[in-house]
C-alpha cells in the first residue's frame, strides 16, 4: 500500500498517512469546499490501510487549527472507524494536539473523547515553543 500525503491548504489540512509505521497525522485548517469530495478518498485509503494489516498499532497525530461542521461530521466518521478496530483489539491511538491558550479546540477534543468507547483518545496541549 502507498503512503497517502495530500499537501494543505488555506482551507485544508496536509494529511499524511504511513502505512509502513502506522503513523498517521492531519495538521492545518480544515474547511474545504466539498469535505465529502475532500475527505472521501482519505476515509477510503483508511479502510484499505486497516483491512490489510490487522495486527499493526495505529497512531492517528491529529493538530486542527480550525474546523467547519461539516468537517466535524468528518472527523467523527473517522474516529469511529478507528474505535471499532479497537473495539476489535487493534491497538489504536488519538492524539488531539492543541495550543494551550485555546479553549475551542481543547473543548472540541472533549467532545470527541466523549464518543469514542474502545480507542485511547489524549489531549495533547502545546505550549506554542516547537512542541511538535
Amino acid at each position: 500500500m502507498t503512503r497517502l500525503i495530500v499537501e494543505g491548504t488555506k482551507s485544508s489540512p496536509r494529511i499524511d498517512f504511513d502505512p509502513n509505521s502506522g503513523l498517521l497525522e492531519i495538521c492545518g485548517e480544515s474547511y474545504p469546499e466539498n469535505c465529502q469530495r475532500f475527505y472521501g478518498p482519505v476515509l477510503q485509503w483508511l479502510q484499505q490501510y486497516l483491512k490489510g494489516v490487522a495486527s499493526r498499532q495505529v497512531v492517528l497525530n491529529m493538530e486542527i487549527l480550525y474546523f467547519n461542521s461539516s468537517t466535524s461530521k468528518t472527523f467523527m466518521d473517522l474516529f469511529d472507524a478507528l474505535d471499532a478496530e479497537a473495539a476489535a483489539g487493534r491497538n489504536v491511538e488519538v492524539n488531539w494536539r492543541y495550543q494551550a491558550e485555546n479553549e475551542m479546540a481543547q473543548e472540541c477534543g472533549e467532545e470527541f473523547m466523549q464518543d469514542i468507547r474502545a480507542l485511547r483518545f489524549n489531549l495533547v496541549p502545546l505550549s506554542g515553543r516547537g512542541d511538535r
